[in-house]
């Protein structure tokens, strides 16, 4: 009988691509020179060039990082034998799948268009197309869900029975001013890693009861939220979203707990803590008798971006057979997101009345 106290060793990191294809990256912003640049260049992926519409953006990120600043779209997409990068706003991600040559290569930003209708049409351009395109929902790929999720596949938690994520945090939304006026904000592009990474754990859920708000405090479309899975009668899965805790960070949280009827997981997702210098991710497990945490090789920030690339390129080169978070599996997590907002619009079941 195995003994499930003593922890193995589980996988926190993705192989390497026998020969690392170039990137071309769409975009210069935040998200690219703090996550995307640094995990390229920690994983050993060469990047060929950036294009974004303000070419002095993108030249002076250029040549920041010694690489080549195109000045159109069209030049950036002309590339070959690249793996095509796309930090872009959703709205925009059409419009450039539509250049890439046939077959290509090609990572998404999330959320994967900016609704349901986005989606689908992103994923009818790419079976058209034939492109091979995965979308950056990156927190799969971070150590401590590869960890976790190895640990699951193991089967030290047993069966999952629940889910639980919660939030109270003081998110810094003036550090993205556009948001102001978006009209989709907590769930389609933060709360939306946390519906991917409980379908990959779970798979698809019977149907959600979601409530997503903003706060008195804020412009923000949405910075709250609540939701419920639907998983049937033997696991729950619930998310409580709070963006606004504002009051220091002694109990503030960002943490998921995942039980199984043989154990149980706790999870510290440390980037949102005081973002963005943030604190170190934590991992722990109890499969019987006290809790033990698995030291982590790495973090979210960057290093999932390096792992999520490293996936997508081993497909490409056949070096693996499946593409996670392919396109064709990321619309099923843009359908959860797109029914939680459904969810939210909708009236709540009314308490009855006396006579």
């Amino acid at each position: 009988m195995t003994d499930k106290t003593f922890l193995p060793a589980l996988k926190q990191s993705w192989p390497r691509p026998a020969q690392a294809m170039p990137i071309v990256i769409f975009g210069a912003g935040s998200i690219v020179t703090d996550a995307h640049l640094p995990a390229y260049r920690n994983g050993g992926f060469p990047v060929a060039g950036i294009y974004d519409p303000d070419f002095e953006k993108a030249r002076v990120l250029a040549e920041k990082w010694g690489v080549s600043a195109y000045e159109t779209a069209e030049a950036a997409a002309a590339q070959q034998g690249v793996v095509f990068d796309l930090a872009t706003p959703p709205d925009v991600h059409a419009g450039i799948l539509r250049q890439l040559p046939q077959g290509s290569p090609v990572l998404l930003q999330k959320p994967m268009g900016s609704d349901l209708a986005g989606a689908t049409e992103i994923l009818e351009i790419c079976r058209e197309r034939k492109l091979r395109a995965a979308v950056n929902f990156q927190l799969r790929f971070s150590p401590m869900m590869l960890a976790l999720r190895d640990a699951i596949d193991k089967g030290l938690l047993g069966e999952v029975v629940d889910f639980d994520a919660w939030l109270a945090l003081d998110t810094p939304w003036h550090l993205w001013k556009f948001l102001e006026t978006a009209p989709r904000v907590e769930i389609s592009l933060h709360s939306i890693h946390y519906l991917d990474f409980v379908r990959s754990i779970l798979g698809n859920p019977e149907g959600v009861h979601a409530k997503s708000l903003g706060h008195p405090s804020s412009k923000i479309a949405q910075t709250r939220t609540a939701a419920i899975l639907d998983y049937g009668a033997r696991t729950r899965c619930a998310l409580s979203i709070n963006h606004n805790h504002a009051f220091g960070r002694k109990f503030q949280a960002c943490e998921f707990r995942i039980c199984g009827l043989e154990g149980a997981a706790y999870v510290k997702l440390g980037v949102n803590l005081d973002y963005p210098r943030g604190e170190p991710d934590e991992l722990w497990f109890n499969t019987g008798g006290e809790w033990q945490q698995v030291p982590l090789e790495g973090a979210w920030f960057p290093d999932a971006f390096t792992h999520r690339m490293a996936q997508l390129q081993r497909f490409a080169t056949g070096e693996e057979d499946e593409l996670v978070s392919g396109v064709e599996d990321a619309w099923y997590t843009m359908a959860l997101v797109e029914a939680a907002y459904q969810s939210s619009a909708s009236p709540a079941t009314p308490l009855a009345t006396k006579d």
